[in-house]
């Protein structure tokens, strides 16, 4: 396969992953939502990668902490949210609901998520059927909704949902577990969810990743996917905000 997702284990508190997409003819990688400089640098090195793009989601310290390293060593392109332009002053390419680019042979979709935070933005990728959705959409979750409103982040949420099922979905954090948790206590007698739930047990008894999930499999366990109003999202959010 031309194309390759590879991950970065942060390991901090809030367990980010940093996602690296790798073009394994060019050996070209793109650094999606870097944490830490440090980390990609070192990728880079090991795998014999050149650091060719930074795609950001957000403007949360944990999501662009590493970029201003990274572009004083490589002067490469930075695409990011335009709405989020005052806080994230590095980005070179601003981008909006519905703007394209490439990386390569690969054309990147832009579908704004505003909610978690009001500018955030998402990367679709039809040909390889991916999402690097940062922090909208979580394995079995979705983000805390901080600058947005309930609303939005239904709305966000019923956009990704709209996606072809067979999508990868790549998020930013290592949540899984700890929604499979919530989500059983909205959700007691869904059987997909009770069946992954231990999955997911099983992959971080093991230390593995529990990522990527896929559009399919969140729409039949994710409760936040599964509500049918904003009223019913918004009491399921404000719940897991508690939990």
């Amino acid at each position: 396969m031309r194309y390759q997702v590879h991950f970065i284990d942060v390991q901090n508190d809030l367990k980010n992953y940093i996602w690296m997409l790798e073009d394994t003819e060019t050996q070209e990688v793109v650094a999606i939502d870097p944490t830490e400089s440090k980390l990609v640098q070192d990728f880079c090195e090991q795998h014999q990668l050149k650091l060719a793009q930074i795609w950001l989601t957000h403007w949360h310290k944990d999501h662009i902490g590493g970029v201003p390293s990274l572009v004083a060593k490589h002067q490469i392109p930075v695409y990011g949210p335009r709405e989020e332009l005052s806080k994230i002053p590095f980005i070179t390419h601003a981008l909006q609901h519905e703007d394209q680019f490439k990386f390569n042979q690969l054309k990147i979709e832009i579908i704004a998520t505003a909610g978690h935070t009001l500018g955030h933005i998402v990367y679709f990728i039809d040909q390889i059927e991916c999402l690097f959705c940062g922090d909208t959409l979580f394995s079995l979750g979705c983000g805390r909704v901080f600058e947005g409103t309930f609303e939005q982040m239904y709305h966000s949420l019923n956009r990704l949902a709209a996606l072809p099922p067979r999508t990868k979905v790549y998020c930013t954090h290592e949540y899984t577990l700890a929604n499979a948790k919530f989500a059983l206590t909205i959700e007691p007698h869904n059987l997909a969810l009770q069946e992954r739930a231990e999955q997911v047990q099983q992959l971080r008894d093991r230390g593995e990743i529990t990522l990527p999930s896929s559009i399919q499999l969140e729409l039949e366990t994710n409760p936040f996917l599964r509500t049918d109003s904003v009223e019913e999202f918004a009491r399921i959010r404000t719940l897991k905000d508690q939990f």
